[in-house]
């Protein structure tokens, strides 16, 4: 049995959980809440991952796994199911890109979370938000412009990781309301959402 160090709210644990959704293998993990903050790891194990972030992946016979991205190759790899995720050829590098966009946006999201969390609002620095903000921007318009014929294909680990990026918007900056400019990919993100694994894991 596997224990995987967890937070229903960290849009990296839902990766990994779409992941065992997918593959089937979600009674083969036990979940353990260690929802932390960047200045306070609250209950992440530092000796399950030293850099004190979820999720961390506890395997009976290895060591621990962290990042996200590292978990979920390791889950693919558990199951024939798990190839389509990392395909073959061009799209194997087609899908990481994906992968590293949709890491990336949310990576910036995060940032301007913290910022608005852990600082005061007078001492909040509102053009370092705007900057990580217009990284999100030229993502999601890339998206739209040259990836959609990707996203419409067969699901990878980088569909996984855009939809889980959109998702965390809307859990955290619902206002911005990133659809209004980026219909074809609002589109694609209302049909896959209603997959049974992104269902069963929407943040809350």
């Amino acid at each position: 049995m596997m224990t995987l160090h967890h937070s229903p709210t960290s849009p990296y644990v839902r990766k990994a959980m779409i992941l065992l959704h997918e593959m089937g293998l979600t009674d083969s993990v036990t979940l353990l809440n260690a929802g932390g903050m960047p200045t306070d790891p609250g209950k992440m194990s530092v000796a399950a991952n030293p850099l004190s972030k979820v999720p961390a992946l506890e395997r009976d016979d290895g060591c621990t796994l962290y990042d996200s991205r590292v978990i979920c190759r390791y889950i693919a790899a558990l199951s024939p199911k798990g190839a389509g995720f990392y395909p073959d050829g061009p799209s194997h590098w087609e899908a990481l890109t994906l992968e590293a966009t949709g890491d990336g946006m949310l990576d910036a999201a995060l940032l301007i979370r913290y910022e608005v969390t852990l600082r005061e609002a007078g001492i909040q620095h509102e053009g370092w938000m705007d900057g990580q903000w217009q990284k999100i921007v030229r993502a999601l318009s890339a998206l739209e412009s040259r990836w959609m014929a990707h996203l419409e294909g067969p699901m990878t680990i980088g569909t996984v990781s855009i939809a889980c990026a959109l998702g965390y918007l809307d859990f955290r900056f619902a206002d911005r309301e990133w659809r209004a400019q980026h219909p074809q990919l609002a589109g694609w993100y209302a049909r896959f959402a209603e997959r049974p694994s992104m269902q069963a894991t929407i943040p809350a």
